[in-house]
């Protein structure tokens, strides 16, 4: 789909067709919404509500995602013409919210929407002593983690420019397309994640930890690694660090599942999935943090000499999408991979009223039976570890610590 211009008030197209991505989301969840989007925390001065639905009623008309409601039976985005902002800005206070988790905790209780209306909705949330949230929901079927920081940028900030880079694809290559291929047999067969294979209570939690970026970087640059790859090297060890205190044993590589964006410049507000999927095994077998990084960062290079998600891309638009969104399904739930681990760099702090946002947490309700959901949302100086998971990992809350010990070991001399 050509994408429809950001700032115009008639473009966007009805209907749009899902894409395979899309599709696969619809097919996982049966049709049922499952939350997701961006939360910004601030100190100092609250705005009001009505403040807020002003900026929002001024700018939402203009932005293309925010046009567009889910059509499950014809699966389709169908446009509106009208958008009723009192229906879509809310208000909520939780004064005893002291570790900032309770905003999050609350966008994922119940799904947006629920009628013919466009499946988003911004809340102000008030925290104790000053500190308050503006959190930017939406239904994953409709957008990706990418495509919800551009809208939650378009929307919210004073100055609304920047925000992840756009994907510039290339061509896939044959080492790429076996990778993809030997990825996709591997997630037929039996994944072993015995930390993560307990009944689910379909109830959901969240803890998190914040760290400065220039900690990621120095490691990064200390080691040739990404910023992306210290969050997973870290994580890798502290999944095993985790599974060892509770049972005494080793825990084998994780799968899991990490998402890409293949959002082009231009498509920065179009409604719509722009992703792929990578499984990908994180080594928590390793002895070491270090250890667990240099294989992070030979998977990691491997992935982008070999062009696997261009090669990804291919083969998710090679065929039907039904067929592709059925494979995706397969790929992407809790027989397969424990769960998603993605890592979004929103860019410059968010502004709104004047007032900049001290941290950012990209963050997704959970569905197909995933256990946990981890992400990490960089803003300007400062990075959020979110990890979203079922109550059944009753000890769930103990993994942003020893994340963050991890990371500690990995600046060690």
């Amino acid at each position: 789909m050509h994408a429809p211009h950001l700032g115009t008030d008639g473009g966007p197209p009805t209907p749009v067709p899902m894409g395979t991505a899309d599709l696969a989301y619809h097919l996982a969840m049966r049709g049922e919404p499952l939350p997701a989007g961006f939360l910004f925390a601030f100190s100092g001065p609250v705005p009001t509500l009505a403040s807020v639905r002003a900026r929002v009623a001024e700018r939402a008309h203009r932005i293309p995602a925010l046009r567009y409601r889910i059509d499950r039976e014809g699966r389709a985005f169908s446009r509106v013409e009208g958008i009723d902002v009192e229906r879509h800005v809310h208000e909520a206070w939780l004064p005893g919210d002291d570790d900032g988790s309770g905003a999050g905790r609350l966008m994922l209780s119940h799904p947006p929407g629920g009628d013919d209306r466009p499946p988003w909705d911004v809340w102000l949330v008030h925290g104790p002593g000053g500190e308050h949230s503006l959190c930017y929901r939406t239904d994953h079927t409709l957008q990706d983690g990418i495509g919800a920081a551009h809208t939650a940028r378009a929307l919210l900030d004073d100055d609304p420019v920047g925000g992840p880079p756009g994907y510039h694809g290339g061509r896939p290559t044959a080492r790429g397309l076996a990778s993809a291929a030997g990825a996709l047999a591997a997630s037929f067969r039996h994944s072993d994640k015995p930390a993560f294979d307990v009944p689910l209570s379909g109830r959901t939690g969240l803890c998190q930890t914040v760290v400065p970026v220039a900690r990621l970087r120095a490691v990064g640059r200390a080691h040739g690694a990404t910023v992306n790859d210290v969050f997973l090297a870290a994580l890798a060890h502290a999944v095993g660090t985790w599974h060892r205190k509770n049972t005494g044993a080793a825990h084998p590589p994780l799968p899991v599942a990490v998402p890409m964006s293949v959002r082009a410049p231009g498509e920065e507000c179009v409604p719509g999935n722009r992703i792929v999927v990578a499984r990908v095994l994180l080594p928590c077998d390793a002895p070491s943090p270090r250890h667990a990084l240099s294989r992070v960062v030979a998977r990691s290079d491997g992935m982008r000499t070999g062009r696997l998600r261009e090669s990804l891309r291919l083969m998710q638009t090679a065929g039907p999408r039904g067929i592709g969104a059925r494979v995706g399904t397969r790929v992407v739930n809790g027989r397969a991979v424990a769960g998603p681990v993605s890592s979004v760099n929103f860019g410059t702090a968010l502004v709104h009223q004047g007032n900049a946002a001290h941290r950012s947490v990209v963050w997704s309700g959970l569905g197909a039976g995933i256990r946990c959901l981890v992400t990490l949302t960089s803003q300007h100086d400062t990075a959020c570890l979110a990890v979203i998971h079922d109550e059944a990992l009753t000890t769930a809350d103990e993994l942003p610590d020893l994340w963050l010990a991890s990371l500690l070991d990995l600046e060690q001399p």
